[in-house]
């Protein structure tokens, strides 16, 4: 379990590196946008080779279909109580959350950063060994996916104390999912564990289609799809090294 905490607290650091980039380094919306597009297709990328595919393979085609299915639509109802809130733009880097509650925004935090932290842990069910591949593209999607809710929050009115305290509480909480998440379920039958695996993949895909795509493409334009591409594409020749 300390191991999985361990290797969940890396992928969520990343959190506060974007979170540093956002509050002090002059970034335009069509940079962010790119680079979101970017972790999107890594996080693509895992969920397909990393995640579903080794789900398939332990658990059979109904285990992952049906966590696929339950990951996204608790990510949907979860969404929609956020955005409810005010939390629908949590990841717009223009300030336009003005509007949402400190609540929407740490609840809306938590209900993307969880499912990548659990994927980590489940990841060292299988050998020992956790998922490298998964761990990378945890981080490299959660700088760019802080990166633009930061410099959003900053630009409406958030002190730096709050937007960091927001993205410490969130990787205390990765780091915790990810034990959890290997804790809870060391000694499963396979079922239950390409169940939950496919689970966190369901609900990461729901979020990268409702939050972190629309957004890229609203400052990016055009080349969100060539960056996410690019970004689909180094993950999976990592997924294939490994």
């Amino acid at each position: 379990m300390l191991e999985a905490a361990f290797w969940g607290f890396v992928g969520g650091a990343a959190l506060l590196v974007g979170a540093v980039i956002g509050i002090y380094v002059r970034t335009s919306t069509r940079v962010i946008g790119l680079i979101m597009a970017f972790g999107s297709g890594v996080l693509i990328s895992a969920l397909a080779f990393e995640l579903t595919h080794q789900a398939y393979e332990r658990g059979g085609g109904t285990a992952a279909v049906v966590g696929l299915g339950c990951g996204a639509v608790v990510f949907f109802v979860g969404d929609w109580l956020v955005d409810r809130q005010g939390g629908d733009r949590r990841k717009s880097p223009t300030g336009r959350q003005a509007g949402a509650g400190a609540m929407a925004l740490v609840l809306g935090s938590l209900l993307d950063g969880i499912p990548e932290s659990i994927a980590i842990g489940v990841s060292l069910l299988g050998g020992g060994a956790v998922g490298v591949a998964v761990v990378i593209a945890v981080f490299l999607s959660n700088v760019p996916e802080s990166l633009s809710a930061s410099a959003g929050m900053l630009a409406a009115g958030r002190s730096k104390t709050y937007i960091m305290g927001l993205w410490c509480a969130v990787l205390a909480v990765s780091a915790l999912s990810s034990a959890l998440g290997y804790g809870l379920l060391g000694g499963a039958p396979d079922w239950l564990v390409a169940g939950i695996q496919t689970f966190a993949a369901g609900a990461i895909l729901t979020m990268l289609a409702d939050t972190m795509l629309p957004e890229a493409v609203e400052h990016a334009g055009q080349l969100v799809g060539l960056a996410t591409v690019v970004g689909f594409s180094a993950a999976f020749l990592l997924s294939m090294a490994g």
